[in-house]
């Protein structure tokens, strides 16, 4: 069915590249955009279930990996003070 439809600039340009990294045309990339959204607000649909992967991490608990780079700076100005001091 062909319809006029009057799209916002900011999502014509989002549609534009989804048909571009997609590789297919702007009406397909409409038409599936539709789709989706319409599946995913229909009152028979099940929400896909978020599943939880574990990790194990090669650190011991407590330790934050992010903030290693702080550890040493303090590993760092503790020998430099007892070296300091040392002198």
């Amino acid at each position: 069915m062909r319809t006029t439809l009057t799209i916002d600039d900011d999502l014509a340009d989002r549609l534009k590249e989804f048909a571009t990294v997609h590789e297919v045309p702007f009406r397909q990339a409409v038409n599936d955009t539709l789709r989706k959204g319409l599946e995913q607000n229909s009152p028979t649909a099940k929400p896909t279930p978020f599943i939880v992967h574990p990790f194990e991490s090669p650190f011991r608990a407590g330790i934050d990996s992010q903030r290693l780079n702080q550890l040493l700076d303090e590993l760092d100005a503790d020998a430099f003070v007892t070296m300091a001091s040392a002198k």
